[in-house]
């Protein structure tokens, strides 16, 4: 065997890079679960605000992938924030986006133990061992959820090639089951298509109208997961081609989703099935065993996104780790595999962990909720900051052709702009929504302490890094190359 350290292989191409990003968005799982939500924000609006949202996000796509061209590594907006705006916001950009994403697993987990029981429910499997399955039991949905995610994490250490493949099957199955189900909805539905859907001044109330945006940004988010692989993919263009392709399905994936859960769905009745929106709709479509099609769906796309969790998570902090900034076994990349196979694991216990303390700390489970709701706010910030990076790297791009800066430096700028304006625009929204501070995952102060308790946990970490780990990160703001020889990854046998 060479005594050379592992590295991660380039045996990516544009599919993968689609597959990845494409999972982690989950379409499915956003228009199942997340229409109502939205319906109950704006209104018949939903479709009007995914447009919206969406301009922003094409913006800060067009930043990440300016960037990336310019430096590939698997750190992104870490690694560029970083340079161009200094390492605190650097290191805080990643550090949000790291504790935004195992929150997120720790929550969907549970999410996903219970479709599956729904789904074994469905299947005739009530009770196994003398255990009931009953899928309203957080315990069990818990349990459930972790083993999943136990088994969707061998799947990213054995090669993310192999992941890439496994997602792309799950998304041909999720994405024909919605093409079905919401191609009938709009066919068969009883209201009738209004224009004035697609109309964002139809949203009268500023405060609904940023609390929708940033929920439709976070429908949008994880389509920059395509840009953690970026040193496993062969031709570094194809990250953005990727992260490109994936969001305009997503966005034909919601428009089409949300117009046909109006057409078959009134504005209470949407409002009133919540998370249950994708299930109702097939019920109400197709008798069994058809109907339970959208359900293996929704159970499909959790499954998915909770894989591509877990594979850019690990090598963001892989690129932190290289930079001193996080502990070094971070760094471990398995020869076997030629991935990071120790940060892999260490990511699904994290997460594990959280949620299994969440059972028994009844005011963990309640952050982890309020984290939930608020967690644009995250998505937000770190977004933000990546695009006004790229606004600032690239500033020279002014003084050149009109295309040019406008891709370079405009658009990115005016993207970031607005995603900071409305996420600061909704912090004081819920600071306004409530007059005393509580536990509680509905009350405003309680939202915002969340992610501001993220931020300032950032900014600890951040000190640690520096005067601690004395991470080289802090002196130059910028990330280690990718390039094996620039810094020696620790062998893992695993």
């Amino acid at each position: 065997m060479s005594s050379e350290p592992p590295g991660l292989r380039r045996s990516l191409n544009v599919v993968d890079g689609v597959a990845i990003a494409a999972s982690s968005t989950a379409a499915t799982t956003s228009i199942g679960i997340g229409m109502g939500a939205l319906a109950a924000t704006v209104g018949l609006q939903a479709p009007a605000i995914l447009l919206v949202a969406f301009i922003p996000i094409l913006g800060i796509a067009a930043a990440y992938a300016r960037l990336n061209r310019d430096e590939p590594n698997m750190g992104s907006g870490y690694v560029w924030v970083g340079k161009s705006l200094g390492p605190w916001p650097g290191f805080i950009t990643g550090w949000v986006t790291l504790v935004g994403t195992v929150i997120f697993m720790a929550y969907t987990g549970a999410v996903t133990g219970s479709v599956f029981l729904q789904f074994a429910n469905k299947a005739g499997l009530h009770e196994l061992a003398g255990l009931a399955l009953d899928p309203n039991s957080t315990a069990l949905s818990t349990l459930v959820g972790l083993v999943i995610l136990a088994v969707v994490t061998y799947t990213a250490i054995t090669g993310v090639r192999q992941a890439t493949r496994l997602q792309t099957w799950l998304l041909v199955f999720e994405y024909a089951v919605l093409l079905v189900f919401c191609g009938w909805a709009l066919v068969s539905g009883h209201h009738a298509f209004q224009w004035s859907w697609l109309n964002p001044f139809a949203i009268s109330d500023g405060t609904a109208f940023a609390q929708g945006l940033v929920l439709a940004v976070f429908f949008f988010w994880g389509w920059d997961a395509a840009f953690s692989v970026t040193e496993e993919t062969k031709d570094i263009r194809d990250a953005g081609r990727g992260g490109f392709i994936a969001l305009f399905t997503m966005l034909a994936m919601f428009l089409y989703g949300a117009v046909a859960f109006q057409r078959e769905m009134s504005l209470p009745e949407l409002i009133a099935q919540g998370p249950q929106g994708l299930t109702h709709l097939g019920a109400k479509l197709a008798d069994e065993p058809w109907a339970t099609l959208p359900l293996l769906a929704l159970l499909f796309s959790a499954v998915a996104s909770l894989q591509s969790s877990v594979i850019p998570t690990a090598r963001g902090l892989l690129a932190m780790g290289r930079d001193r900034t996080m502990g070094q076994v971070w760094t471990k990349v398995s020869p076997r595999y030629e991935s990071p196979a120790v940060g892999t694991v260490l990511i699904m216990s994290i997460s594990a962990g959280v949620s299994l303390l969440a059972l028994v700390i009844p005011q963990l489970n309640q952050m982890i909720l309020a984290a939930v709701n608020s967690i644009g706010l995250v998505v937000a910030l770190y977004y933000g900051l990546t695009a006004l990076a790229c606004a600032v790297r690239f500033r020279e791009a002014l003084r050149g052709p009109v295309s040019g800066a406008l891709r370079a430096v405009v658009a990115p700028a005016a993207s970031g702009i607005v995603l900071l304006v409305i996420g600061v625009y909704l912090a004081y929204s819920y600071l306004t929504m409530s007059d005393h501070f509580e536990l509680s995952p509905d009350n405003g102060w309680f939202m915002l302490a969340v992610p501001v308790a993220i931020v300032v946990s950032g900014l600890v970490m951040a000190a640690y890094a520096q005067r601690v780990r004395r991470s080289p990160y802090f002196v130059t703001g910028r990330g280690t190359p990718p390039e094996p020889e620039a810094v020696p990854l620790t062998a893992d046998r695993t």
